[in-house]
């Protein structure tokens, strides 16, 4: 499926071995036991009330069709659930947490017709099939978790197969699939990442193919599935986007492309504004920056953008690497062997400030590697709805969390929070005004990494 990992991997037996960095630490290689996920290049890890880490990984050189797992902050590896052909396999978009407290995600094939299913999955490790893809005008393929609207419901895409451009869909609150809109090849084609949802409400997203120049482009659907292409990647300015984009708090969107550019044909990171006017932050050069960046950013607590490469670097085996919003950039760790290759995973910042993620190879096994990047930030809270009216619940993601709490809405107490250790649910007070969210603690005040909208 990916463009680069099949070759990636062929090639992992004859990587060098490097001493990590200092803020760089492996917490578990895969492999390491008897039934363990293998290659998990998925796109998104999903953090927990319970503070844990959730994956999928398709489980590439075993005979097994793909595993859910959860990760405790220490290393701990938990298997969830490993996929079956009827119920959907090769689960390689990841998970993504929703406000049923469950999560939810793609097979690439199996179900009912083959095609690939949706699912959701319970902590516990029960999944539910939610949709069997049938390989015609829904697409088929689904290499993305889908992402939950602001609104409750489910938005996604599909890759599609059989001579299929893919697709994007909608799953409501009450698991109705609704197609939204089928690719056609020259509004872009096979999309790879998962959706955004903007400030204006509307879906954005990429594709990896199609367009004016068959390099791939940058889309808007409404939930409607009233659909624009906003920009056609053009070769110079980038082609073939894999990750997904992000929409920073400056209101830009940023992201990636695997293609093009300026330098070696290794990719770039670009920047869209709100009135889609389109800007390269930075070429990569295929060397000492790295290239091929299938991962997607993640905007820290700090304002500035970090990522990885999938390849190149001092050891050929990829890069960590921050970028400002005006574009100055740096590498930050190289990655190669024992510690690790090809990262393939998005990063997460968790609320302890932290950095996590996986690699699709290196580790002990050869089979990757889950691990932590640590900058000295600070811990934050965060939230899993973007906006809320008065009386609304909201549930707040954090640490270190104790009876005597006290949440804020941009400074107006909420009442009568339900306070556990890592999470808490509160409802939105009276007099609550859009802003930031806080919660006191024993040890200070934690601000959210993101504005709460009372609307």
């Amino acid at each position: 499926m990916r463009k680069t990992y099949f070759t990636t991997i062929a090639l992992v037996l004859a990587m060098a071995t490097t001493v990590p960095a200092q803020n760089y630490k492996v917490l578990y290689n895969f492999g390491s036991n008897p039934g363990d996920p293998t290659a998990p290049y998925s796109d998104t890890l999903a953090q927990s009330p319970g503070g844990n880490l959730y994956g999928s990984a398709g489980d590439l050189w075993t005979d097994r069709l793909g595993t859910a797992f959860k990760f405790s902050l220490s290393g701990s590896l938990t298997v969830l659930h490993r996929f079956s052909s009827i119920g959907g396999y090769f689960p390689v978009g990841g998970l993504t947490f929703a406000i049923d407290q469950r999560f939810h995600g793609t097979t690439a094939h199996g179900g009912l017709y083959g095609h690939g299913t949706i699912f959701r999955i319970a902590p516990d490790g029960k999944v539910t099939t939610l949709y069997s893809f049938k390989g015609g005008l829904d697409g088929g393929l689904p290499l993305a978790a889908p992402i939950q609207s602001v609104a409750g419901h489910y938005y996604g895409t599909t890759y599609g197969e059989n001579g299929n451009f893919g697709s994007v869909y909608k799953m409501t609150a009450t698991d109705q699939f609704i197609l939204l809109h089928t690719f056609a090849g020259s509004d872009g084609a096979n999309p790879f990442a998962p959706l955004v949802q903007g400030n204006d409400y509307g879906f954005y997203g990429t594709t990896f193919n199609g367009g004016t120049h068959d390099a791939g482009t940058i889309f808007r659907i409404s939930s409607q599935g009233y659909f624009k292409v906003l920009y056609n990647f053009d070769w110079t300015h980038g082609a073939r986007p894999y990750g997904p984009m992000i929409q920073a708090s400056d209101g830009n969107f940023y992201g990636t492309t695997t293609r093009g550019g300026s330098t070696n044909d290794a990719g770039v990171v670009f920047k869209m504004t709100p009135d889609y006017t389109f800007t390269v932050l930075h070429n990569f050069n295929g060397g000492s920056d790295g290239g091929n960046q299938v991962a997607g950013l993640v905007e820290a607590t700090d304002g500035n953008l970090y990522g990885t490469n999938d390849i190149d670097g001092a050891h050929g085996w990829g890069v960590l690497f921050r970028i400002t919003t005006a574009g100055a950039f740096t590498v930050l760790h190289d990655f190669a062997g024992d510690s690790g290759a090809s990262p393939q995973t998005t990063l997460v910042q968790h609320t302890n400030g932290k950095f996590y993620a996986n690699t699709a190879v290196g580790g002990t096994a050869n089979m990757g590697v889950f691990y932590r990047f640590d900058l000295g930030l600070p811990p934050f809270v965060t939230f899993l709805t973007v906006y809320g009216r008065v009386g609304a619940h909201v549930d707040i993601l954090g640490q270190h969390f104790t009876n005597d709490s006290v949440v804020y809405f941009n400074g107006v107490p909420a009442q009568n929070p339900e306070i556990l250790p890592t999470y808490i649910k509160a409802i939105v007070p009276d007099g609550a005004t859009t802003g930031l969210i806080t919660v006191t603690t024993t040890s200070g005040t934690l601000k959210s990494n993101k504005v709460f909208v009372v609307h």
